[in-house]
């Protein structure tokens, strides 16, 4: 059986675990998950990634290892260059990663793939998650950003449409958290963090701000989603999980734009990225 880590970084954190290629699933007991700030020096950012994957990678021959990165971007992901030169992992800008890690592990560069993070999470749910089986996914990330992937039968893609211009503004200033936190401070003055404050208020307020969400979300997919013509959308990020809160009208404006769509919540979250970035590495080896 392959050995194989999947590992998903972000501007705060490295999740990464086993992956289990024939049961299609992370091997929960090499489960590791340790802060990185995004902010600190080179060498500190590198010492805690491959910290973390020596742990996770402890009973693993190393010769044997297969590693799928799941990385934002900016990033040169063929050759493993962070190009993010504003915000997290400034001080890695330009930086070969890929070979940085392969020598501190002491294993050669061709074990070592990255991915796009969105397309992790899309490469994840097709490879274990809620749309095994099917050939045309789009999928949305709905958390702190606004993610975008489409999966066409082979790979999945990062569709970048998160700045895509959208009522007055972009579809992020709509569709992420933050819309959440801005309406309501301005419907009522008062502040909450997102959706999971939400549903302590008032059940007007809830159903107010949901409608309006869903009206967004669903313009939003006849806008930029339908001429993909996907079988299948699949929705995560943190906003996923009030789903059904703005399900009944989101899907009613969608039959309404004569859009028939299956909509699929993800069942594994955050452990997306980790299985898509293991199966991405898999394919790449094939």
């Amino acid at each position: 059986m392959q050995n194989i880590l999947g590992i998903d970084i972000g501007g705060s954190h490295i999740t990464l675990a086993q992956v289990d290629a024939e049961k299609r699933e992370i091997i929960t007991s090499t489960y590791v998950r340790e802060h990185v700030n995004s902010f600190d020096n080179k060498e500190t950012i590198f010492s805690a990634w491959t910290s973390a994957i020596e742990k996770a990678a402890d009973d693993l021959v190393k010769e044997d290892l297969l590693i799928g990165i799941a990385m934002p971007g900016p990033f040169d992901y063929e050759n493993g260059i962070s190009l993010m030169q504003q915000g997290k992992f400034i001080d890695i800008y330009q930086v070969n990663i890929k070979e940085e890690l392969a020598n501190r592990l002491s294993i050669s560069s061709k074990q070592i793939h990255f991915v796009n993070d969105a397309a992790a999470f899309m490469e994840g749910e097709v490879f274990g998650g809620c749309v095994q089986g099917f050939k045309r996914v789009f999928g949305v990330t709905l958390g702190t950003g606004l993610g975008t992937t489409f999966y066409n039968g082979e790979f999945a893609t990062d569709e970048d449409l998160w700045d895509s211009p959208f009522k007055d503004s972009i579809g992020e200033d709509y569709l992420a958290t933050r819309w959440f936190v801005n309406r309501y401070e301005k419907l009522t003055g008062e502040k909450i963090s997102g959706t999971k404050d939400l549903l302590d208020k008032p059940l007007e307020i809830q159903q107010k701000m949901f409608d309006e969400y869903a009206d967004s979300f669903s313009d939003f997919i006849v806008k930029y989603v339908d001429h993909y013509k996907p079988e299948v959308l699949v929705i995560g990020g943190n906003i996923a999980k009030a789903y059904p809160h703005f399900e009944q009208r989101f899907i009613q404006n969608l039959i309404k734009n004569n859009i028939n769509l299956q909509v699929k919540i993800s069942a594994i979250f955050e452990d997306a990225a980790i299985l898509g970035a293991a199966s991405y590495a898999l394919k790449k080896l094939i």
